[in-house]
């Protein structure tokens, strides 16, 4: 179980700084500031959320997957609404 989450972890940081900022050395690479702005408190409170989550029995519970799930809808729905 560890080695696949760290290969999860691992993987998504190596493609957000790696690839991106690789890739950005050759063009330079826009940032809309909605991302700036709405999306990084989006992340952060979602890391906020999952840290008391990681310590509890190492297990993720019913309602704490439904709480993530919920997370999910409402951060789709909002970009969804934001777009149109």
């Amino acid at each position: 179980d560890d080695v696949a989450i760290g290969n999860v972890i691992g993987s998504n940081i190596f493609n957000i700084l790696g690839i991106l900022g690789l890739s950005s050395l050759f063009s330079p690479l826009p940032v809309h500031a909605s991302i700036i702005g709405i999306d990084n408190l989006w992340m952060m409170g979602t890391t906020l959320l999952l840290f008391p989550l990681m310590f509890t029995r190492l297990r993720i519970d019913r309602w704490e997957g439904a709480v993530l799930f919920a997370g999910y809808i409402a951060y789709t729905t909002s970009l969804l609404t934001r777009a149109s």
